[in-house]
């Protein structure tokens, strides 16, 4: 359950500078692997009332091309697989007949 405060935020919202134009934004989730890949996720609530997770990914690629394209085919399938995971989970499911 998302409750409200008593300044309309959420109890999960940043509550400053992250919140604008109506939205609720929620303090910054950070995975950081030094010198390698950086994942930022943000959660994030629209005017609308509509929830969604904000994600930046930063990765280093190999120096050689080939290698390069190869990390990125790797990278595409996997974020794939990660945003049909999530969106399959946050699809109603159907009632069962009694």
């Amino acid at each position: 359950m998302n409750r409200h405060t008593r300044d309309g935020h959420t109890d999960w919202c940043g509550k400053d500078h992250r919140c604008n134009l109506s939205e609720h934004r929620s303090e910054e989730i950070v995975l950081d692997v030094a010198g390698r890949s950086r994942a930022v996720l943000v959660r994030v609530r629209t005017a609308a009332g509509r929830e969604h997770a904000e994600v930046r990914v930063r990765v280093a690629l190999a120096p050689g091309e080939v290698a390069a394209r190869r990390q990125l085919v790797g990278l595409l399938g996997d974020l794939r697989q990660a945003v049909t995971r999530a969106a399959i989970a946050s699809r109603p499911q159907p009632r069962r007949a009694a």
